[in-house]
């Protein structure tokens, strides 16, 4: 069996519009690398600026680059006879798809999405984005959200699960077909909608019931995602919502915050739910102080998300954007949002400040 790991960048857009600006592609035999190519590529098309900062692509860059015209016969060659093994597989196979068919050819090859394959053979990870689980199993990587770093990284994490499954049994399950994942138009016309920030997305039914809830910080990736997966619960969501609302954060760890509020308020039909002993479990860390809030960015500039600690519980939780109301409890209670605290909650706000620490400040109760 022959694979090409796969990493593509973008200049960013409207679905279905991006261009490519770079794209690597190791050959695997399952053993050894048998060919590789990379190449930076022209989109013909200026990259988001937002993608330049993440990337470090410059329009400068591409502009001497090959057109996707000029290397497209090469990686026909390259990926002829493979399974496409990328991280968001579906991504990738979907702008290649695209800019073949911008050229009038039909391209088609099997895929297997290494996020899938990773729950799958390592489950309860605490996240399976690619920097962040590459990482935590001790795999080396470098330039990140360049395409040869994210690919070298991908082929890495893959000989990993190929080690760990003889058989190939998960391969062989999760490997998708040529024609899936292809998004329907409607589903076209709701990720126009959402933009790829950080937040909460609500997916409701006919009767704006809240039939699932996700919290990103890559809304349009990971829903995209969510549309091309073949899970059970992915499927019901497709084939159950009839829109979305997005609530911008601006932090991911609000974005998390609101989901675990959301779950309680809603309790959606297609979430996991927080079980009772999780909610009722002691969680075993203690905020930093009795009365005073924790401080995380906002929407935007000037604006602070916060979190309100009174009497050594989360009290409340929102957005300020004058230091002035920081110091005016009257005013902090008109801004913030109460909330009840379980520990779900408590443990949310707790394991990010222990892994980046939140701005303190302290509040005189009177």
């Amino acid at each position: 069996m022959k694979y090409a790991i796969l990493d593509i960048e973008t200049t960013g857009g409207k679905y279905n519009e991006e261009g490519i600006t770079e794209i690597a592609i190791y050959q695997f035999d399952g053993n050894e690398i048998t060919d590789q190519f990379i190449s930076l590529v022209n989109p013909e098309k200026s990259i988001q600026a937002f993608v330049v900062k993440l990337t470090g692509i410059s329009n400068k860059m591409v502009i001497g680059a090959p057109k996707f015209h000029e290397i497209a016969k090469r990686i026909i060659e390259i990926t002829e006879d493979c399974i496409l093994i990328a991280h968001n597989a579906q991504f990738d196979y979907r702008i290649l798809k695209t800019e073949y068919n911008r050229l009038g050819y039909d391209y088609q090859r099997k895929t297997l999405c290494t996020v899938d394959l990773s729950k799958k053979l390592i489950p309860n990870m605490e996240s399976y984005s690619l920097g962040k689980l590459v990482r935590a199993l001790g795999i080396p990587v470098s330039d990140r959200h360049r395409a040869n770093g994210d690919a070298l990284a991908t082929l890495k994490l893959f000989k990993l699960l190929l080690s760990k499954e003889e058989d190939n049994q998960s391969i062989s399950e999760l490997t998708r077909s040529e024609n899936t994942g292809i998004l329907t138009n409607k589903q076209i016309d709701l990720l126009d909608q959402i933009p790829d920030e950080t937040g909460l997305v609500s997916f409701l039914d006919k009767e704006d019931q809240v039939i699932y809830v996700l919290a990103s910080d890559q809304l349009k990736k990971d829903i995209t995602q969510l549309f091309t997966k073949q899970s059970s619960i992915a499927k019901s969501v497709n084939k159950k919502m009839r829109q979305v609302k997005i609530t911008l954060t601006g932090s991911l760890l609000m974005a998390q915050m609101k989901y675990q509020l959301a779950l309680t308020k809603f309790r959606p039909k297609y979430n996991r739910m927080p079980t009772k002993k999780s909610v009722q479990t002691a969680v075993e860390m203690n905020y930093p102080f009795q009365d005073g809030l924790m401080i995380d960015r906002g929407r935007n500039e000037g604006e602070k998300s916060v979190y309100r600690i009174k009497s050594n519980k989360l009290y409340s939780m929102g957005y300020v954007e004058l230091n002035y109301q920081l110091n005016n409890v009257a005013i902090l209670d008109q801004l913030l949002n109460t909330v009840i605290e379980n520990n779900p909650l408590k443990k949310i706000l707790l394991s990010s400040h222990l892994k980046k620490p939140l701005k303190l400040h302290s509040l005189e109760v009177k």
